[in-house]
Parts: C-alpha cells; sequence; structure tokens
C-alpha cells in the first residue's frame, strides 16, 4: 500500500486524524492522503476549549493544529464540512452525505467521540450545553457572557474533567458556579479519595458550590430565559446557563453499519487494526482488547497522537505498537494535575509531598507494582513515573513517600 496510485482515506480530522496523515507522509508514502472533517475548520487542538478559549485568552491561530498550507504542503487533501453516510467494505468505498464517493486502499476511522445527553435537560434548549467541539465552545462561551450580563450562576452537570475546567473558567470570570456530581465525590472513577477530597476542596475555596448526590428531575426553560433545575426532591435553583460533563460515547456507529467489530467502541488491536483487512482506527472512537479479555478505552490526546501513528505504520505493514505508559492532564485554576498510568484496581496510595504545599503526588500500586501517578505541580515526578511505568520499574512504598529518595536513580539502576 505503498505505491502512487495508493489512496488512503482517514475519516475524522481530529488529533489522532491528523497524526496519521502526517505519520504517513513522515514515513515517504507516496500516494494520495484524503483527510476528511466533519468541522468547517482545520485541525485544532481540543483541551484548551473548556479552558482558555472560554475566557478569550486564546485566538483562533493559537487553537489551530495545522492550517490548510501546512496540508497542502504535505499533499494532504482536507475536506471540511465532509460528513461521512457510510462505508462499503466490498467496494472500498466512502459515501458522503453530499452523494460523492471516495474509493480507497487504506481506510483510517478517527471519528471521536460524542458526549453524553441529559434525558431531563431535553425541554431546556440552548440553556443547556455540552462540549466536545469549537462550535460547542463557542455556545458555552456566548451563554457564560451572558451570565457575567444577567448576573446569573452557571450549573454545571458532572464533576469530571470537563466540567471542573468549566467551573474553573467561570470562575475566572466571576460567574457564580455550582457543581451537581451525582456520585458522592468528584472523578470518583480516576482519583483516589484523598485527591478527590483535595480537589474538592480546592473549587469550594474558589467560592463553587459542590452537590453530592445530585438527583435531577427536570431542567426547563423559563419564560424569562433562565434554566431551572429541579430535583427530585421537589427544590430547585435557576441558572443563566447549564454545562453537562458526564462522559462521552465512541462514535462507532459508520463502522458497526459496515460489519466492523465493535463493542462500546471499535474494537483494535495494539497497531490499531480492525477486524476489516485495510481498515484500522485510532482515538476516542477506539476499544483495545487487553491480554486479560477485558477492553480498555482511552480518552486522551496521548492515546490519540500514539494510535494515529500507530495506525498509519499498520496501513504500511508495519507493526509499531503503542507501549508507553498512557498519560493525561488537567489544569484548573493555577493547578496542574499530570497522571501517569492507570490507578484503577490499585491496593495501596502514598503521597510523596505535602497536599497543603499544593505541589506533591501520589503514587498508587498494586500489590507491589506501581501502576500509576498522580500529580499537583510536581511535572518532574510526572516525567520520571511515566518512565518508571513505562520500563515497569517499581520503587517500594516507603522509597515513593520520601522525598529525600531520588527515584530517577531507579531507571539508571536498572538500565
Amino acid at each position: 500500500m505503498t505505491g502512487a496510485d495508493s489512496h488512503i482515506v482517514i475519516i475524522g480530522a481530529g488529533q489522532a486524524g491528523l497524526q496519521a496523515a502526517e505519520t504517513l507522509r513522515s514515513e515517504a508514502f507516496e500516494g494520495r492522503i484524503t483527510l476528511l472533517g466533519a468541522e468547517p475548520y482545520a485541525p485544532y487542538q481540543r483541551p484548551p476549549l473548556s479552558k482558555a478559549w472560554l475566557t478569550d485568552n486564546l485566538d483562533a491561530d493559537q487553537l489551530a493544529l495545522r492550517d490548510h498550507s501546512v496540508l497542502e504542503r504535505k499533499q494532504i487533501d482536507l475536506w471540511t464540512s465532509a460528513s461521512v453516510s457510510a462505508i462499503d467494505v466490498r467496494s472500498q468505498s466512502v459515501l458522503l452525505h453530499d452523494g460523492r464517493a471516495l474509493t480507497y486502499t487504506g481506510l483510517v476511522l478517527a471519528t471521536g467521540a460524542t458526549p453524553r445527553q441529559l434525558p431531563q435537560a431535553r425541554d431546556a434548549g440552548d440553556l443547556v450545553c455540552t462540549l466536545r467541539s469549537r462550535a460547542d465552545s463557542d455556545a458555552i462561551a456566548q451563554g457564560l457572557r451572558s451570565c457575567v450580563r444577567r448576573e446569573l450562576p452557571l450549573v454545571v452537570v458532572g464533576g469530571g474533567f470537563i466540567g471542573l475546567e468549566v467551573a474553573a473558567s467561570a470562575r475566572k470570570l466571576g460567574i457564580a458556579v455550582t457543581i451537581l456530581e451525582a456520585a458522592p465525590r468528584l472523578l470518583e472513577r480516576v482519583l483516589s479519595q484523598d485527591l478527590s477530597d483535595w480537589y474538592a476542596r480546592l473549587h469550594a475555596d474558589r467560592g463553587t458550590t459542590l452537590i453530592f448526590g445530585a438527583r435531577i428531575a427536570e431542567i426547563r426553560k423559563t419564560s424569562n430565559h433562565v434554566a431551572e433545575v429541579e430535583f427530585v426532591d421537589g427544590h430547585s435553583i435557576v441558572a443563566g446557563l447549564v454545562v453537562v460533563g458526564i462522559g462521552v460515547t465512541a462514535n462507532d456507529q459508520l463502522a458497526r453499519d459496515a460489519g466492523i467489530a465493535c463493542e462500546a467502541g471499535i474494537i483494535v488491536d495494539a497497531c490499531g487494526r480492525t477486524s476489516v483487512p485495510n481498515i484500522v482506527a485510532a482515538g476516542d472512537c477506539t476499544v483495545r482488547r487487553l491480554s486479560d479479555g477485558t477492553m480498555l478505552r482511552l480518552e486522551s490526546v496521548q492515546n490519540a497522537v500514539e494510535q494515529g501513528r500507530s495506525a498509519a505504520h499498520a496501513l504500511l505493514g508495519v507493526d509499531k505498537p503503542s507501549l508507553g505508559a498512557p498519560w493525561f492532564w488537567s489544569d484548573q485554576y493555577d493547578m496542574k494535575l499530570q497522571i501517569a498510568g492507570l490507578s484503577r484496581g490499585a491496593d495501596t496510595h502514598v503521597l510523596r509531598g505535602d497536599m497543603e504545599s499544593h505541589s506533591f503526588s501520589i503514587y498508587h500500586f498494586r500489590e507491589t507494582r506501581l501502576v500509576a501517578v498522580d500529580s499537583i505541580n510536581a511535572a518532574r515526578d510526572h516525567m520520571i513515573a511515566r518512565d518508571l511505568i513505562g520500563r515497569q520499574i517499581s520503587p517500594t512504598a516507603q522509597q515513593a513517600g520520601d522525598t529525600a529518595f531520588n527515584l530517577a536513580k531507579l531507571r539508571t539502576a536498572q538500565a
């Protein structure tokens, strides 16, 4: 699939799709590359959408990943506002909603994910927003400006990363914020109890109201264009805007309709291959079956980049699986959380540093093996942790908790 007559079509012009396209060119692929993006923009960064983009601290040039001219120089043909309606694996073609069809010799699915909607809010119209795209962020920014102008609060449904980042952005604008979380704590599926409690204090200290165990009966738009959030116990609160951040679902319907194996995402191997030859997938739309039979979905820029790179190599007949430790980050106020590894199943949690200093790390062990490290304003800890976890080098719990012990030495000791 390396000849000049080859044509690789990439559905999705986000981080994963862009990485796949650029990897193909960097590996001297000589054929055509067509990058199909459903949005009217060239590829752009998504992380700032919940932060700097909302508060007007970033312009469009800074948001962009690549502009059209860069892609043209690399001979990557970008089609914007290009929505795909079907994939025909027998004829190896992609059908667009406007009736056009593209044949391919290789296909990359980088279709991303869609925010889950809140059924109780279906009658609230434009006063309830989710966040995934630049258009979503623009709508939220407009709603926040309205909150400032009308002196109305913001309600955030969901105490995950998106909700907390939007809440922090709104507080920077001086907007009163209430976070409604159905679980008993923030980020319950991601963080340990201690770090979850630390985040609750962080947001409460900045003036945000936190309500746990929240049960919403209905969100409706009132006659004066205000959102009324009614709880199952009958009491209600009002807001100028409600932002819902309760997770996403993988965009795998195109793949399902084409007969590609899916299970809450497009199933791929470590190199991004799907169940159909010459079709690979990367990014938030994918799920990977691990050696123990469990399924792993990762939603991060790092995963999108690495899967995009692996998927491109797979189409070129080269196995380059992503083997490094997964990592993530979140910026809230002046606090940067960096996560290396996956803490699920950890049975021991060790604090390194002082939580009150706002610079510390929590090391997670499963039995005696280091599986994850959560770092707050501790970039050096994070970088060492990524290396240790990726190379399966574990300090002892005592070493992890001792700030006088140089964890970096473990890397050279086992080099």
